[in-house]
């Protein structure tokens, strides 16, 4: 049964409210650049411009000339509507409503999911060993030519697009006189309720971890010196050029996923298994699962709009081969890690410290 208190809402229940302001200042400030980038004709880092890999990138359909005041335009007028967001909760006509939260979504989208590409899933892959590795200069690479321009401006279109997509929640749960830290309203949903979310959320789980796990399966074979799904000679190249190891690190970063993945429905993603000292028996924070498995299944979704769209991808992979099948399912990956997560969050969720529901 819901209940509602009457208690006062905590301070740290209020960052919903924030959103829209962050937004329209992180849309805003880009947009500028953006429109500098526009008279000015440099800064522009996508499409022809990317000359590092800009063919995997769905911008590179734009032409330049067209797609630089179309994205300055863009993020100004996204802009503008955050901030129309951010106003006290005054319930525009239904037309209104509807054209400005479909116009903030489909920003958002963009911003989130077309501007990225598979070089955001490669760096948070590759991340902790470029981190560990980097007094000891390994992997031998030169960091200037990974953390460029063109990558900052993907990481800070997948930011605001996210800042985006949670203002126009919020604004949306407020005009509808729902809480806004939560979304509930007086009207029970019965697939939300933790007992079915752990129903539906068990089946997203085990998809969104069988998937990364045969891509794995393939790059550990390549690395182990086995062509499975290649032919000899191009498995060959490849442990020549290194580009082997490539492949086992993302080969790794799949399993640690898929592993971490099934977490979202078994105990010990609720509380701290016994080897962890210091953390043994404790709950898991429920952001510390949601907040990387989000990401995860954005840069996921991503990458797999680039690569598919890239006649080069089918190329190389021959088609609908053991090279290329297990990237084929990667949508679907990033749609199913996307909703046990979700899952995950109604489940653990417990009362709003908003409004006090649950």
């Amino acid at each position: 049964m819901t209940s509602i208190t009457a208690s006062p809402p905590r301070s740290d229940s209020r960052w919903p409210d924030r959103l829209a302001p962050l937004a329209a200042a992180w849309l805003g400030l880009w947009g500028v650049l953006a429109l500098v980038g526009t008279l000015t004709g440099a800064g522009y880092p996508f499409g022809a411009n990317d000359r590092n890999g800009g063919d995997v990138n769905l911008l590179r359909l734009v032409p330049v000339d067209l797609a630089t005041p179309l994205f300055a335009g863009v993020l100004l007028t996204a802009a503008v509507a955050a901030l129309a967001m951010s106003r006290p909760a005054v319930r525009p006509p239904g037309p209104l409503r509807t054209l400005l939260a479909g116009y903030g979504w489909a920003v958002a989208f963009v911003l989130a999911v077309v501007v990225p590409d598979v070089r955001v899933l490669i760096v948070l892959g590759y991340l902790p060993i470029l981190i560990v590795g980097a007094p000891f200069g390994w992997p031998p690479v030169d960091y200037a030519d990974i953390f460029t321009w063109a990558l900052f401006a993907r990481f800070a279109a997948l930011a605001g697009g996210l800042l985006l997509a949670g203002a126009v929640l919020a604004w949306r749960r407020r005009t509808a006189a729902a809480c806004v830290g939560c979304g509930r309203d007086h009207t029970d949903r019965g697939w939300t309720t933790p007992a079915a979310a752990a129903r539906w959320g068990r089946w997203a789980a085990g998809t969104a971890a069988v998937i990364p796990f045969t891509y794995a399966l393939t790059r550990f074979a390549w690395a182990a010196g086995i062509p499975l799904g290649i032919s000899r000679e191009f498995l060959t190249e490849m442990q020549d050029s290194g580009l082997v190891w490539a492949g086992f690190g993302l080969g790794a970063f799949a399993t640690v996923g898929a592993i971490l993945t099934l977490g979202l429905v078994q105990r010990w993603g609720e509380r701290f298994p016994r080897w962890m000292l210091g953390l043994a028996g404790r709950r898991v924070p429920v952001t510390l699962a949601v907040v990387p498995a989000t990401l995860v299944a954005i840069a996921v979704t991503a990458a797999s709009f680039g690569l598919l769209s890239n006649p080069k991808f089918w190329e190389l992979t021959g088609g609908l081969s053991l090279t290329g099948a297990p990237m084929l399912l990667w949508p679907l990956w990033g749609v199913a890690l996307g909703v046990a997560t979700y899952a995950y969050h109604l489940r653990r969720r417990g009362a709003c410290r908003r409004c006090g529901r649950g």
